[in-house]
């Protein structure tokens, strides 16, 4: 098949190899390369840079649905339009232009949105998993065409279920094509009554509120790492916390936010629950495991904690 392929992330690079290597890709789009870095140097997407080191055609515009964009698409004859994190609305010109599916990181119609992955952590659900749906005038209310699942771990970060659900995408793809290719392909319409709306984040969603139940407090480090990540203070100096596992607090009391064990990194929550810190960040440094960051910095039971709620 010819496949013109839609995408700018890096969740979408593992399946556009895959396509490429068994399918015609006479042309990939993706979003205009954009500053990035100390420098604000211009950098292209990930997708970019794959087609760039492969000498694959790209082009990079503004808005796909212009007239000569849409052209350009139709110019190069496709059988398919593969979309995966593409960054833009594609309009009714566009989604013509050839049969369009979407492989988007969640089990639809759960979590339809920008964030799938995050929100399936912050919610506390059990598995999560890709869908590939047609590409409809809703966004990702098409109808479903393919479905996988993998379990949510309670180690497991955003990021790594991102690269998790990415490698998963490939094979998913490549059988919804091999079914359309064969005449077989029956999407499924998405059920409205079971939609959640997985939104966009920023920087100011970065909070912990340990006055909440340990459990919640994380779900809300790993769902948020890393980015936009989760960000509370210890003794003047911002912290930023990205792994953690939940627990009691083991009999000793503490309001929340209380540090209840500097060695071991347990913080009061709510609820006589305590979350112990596994992997932290201090300003300007690397990553490091909570007990290298405390050793040598004396911290005391007792010693405060202060995170921030939504309000």
């Amino acid at each position: 098949m010819r496949i013109v392929f839609l995408g700018s992330g890096a969740f979408g690079v593992p399946t556009l190899a895959r396509v490429a290597a068994e399918h015609d890709v006479p042309l990939i789009v993706s979003q205009p390369d954009r500053p990035a870095g100390r420098s604000r140097a211009l950098t292209p997407t990930p997708i970019g840079v794959w087609a760039a080191e492969r000498g694959v055609e790209t082009i990079k515009p503004e808005n796909v649905n212009e007239a000569p964009v849409v052209e350009r698409i139709r110019a190069a004859r496709p059988d398919a339009l593969v979309v995966i994190a593409f960054g833009q609305y594609l309009g009714r010109a566009v989604r013509e232009a050839a049969w369009a599916v979407n492989l988007h990181g969640s089990r639809l119609p759960r979590w339809r949105g920008a964030a799938p992955i995050n929100h399936a952590i912050l919610a506390g659900d059990a598995e999560t998993g890709n869908s590939v749906i047609a590409v409809a005038r809703t966004m990702d209310a098409g109808d479903v065409f393919g479905i996988t699942s993998r379990p949510i771990p309670p180690t497991v970060t955003a990021g790594e279920l991102h690269d998790l659900l990415s490698a998963d995408g490939p094979d998913l793809v490549l059988r919804v094509l091999e079914e359309r290719a064969r005449g077989a392909e029956r999407g499924q319409p998405q059920d409205e009554v079971e939609v959640t709306i997985a939104p966009k984040l920023s920087k100011a969603d970065g909070w912990v509120d340990f006055a909440r139940p340990a459990e919640e407090c994380r779900r809300r480090v790993h769902g948020l790492t890393p980015w936009p990540g989760v960000t509370a203070r210890l003794g003047g100096e911002d912290l930023k916390l990205l792994r953690a596992e939940a627990g009691t607090a083991d009999n000793q009391q503490g309001e929340p936010g209380e540090i209840v064990d500097g060695a071991a990194g347990l913080v009061a929550c709510g609820g006589g629950t305590a979350l112990r810190l596994l992997e932290v960040q201090p300003p300007g440094k690397r990553a490091m495991r909570w007990e290298e960051f405390a050793r040598g910095r004396q911290i005391k039971p007792g010693a405060r904690m202060e995170g921030r709620s939504a309000c």
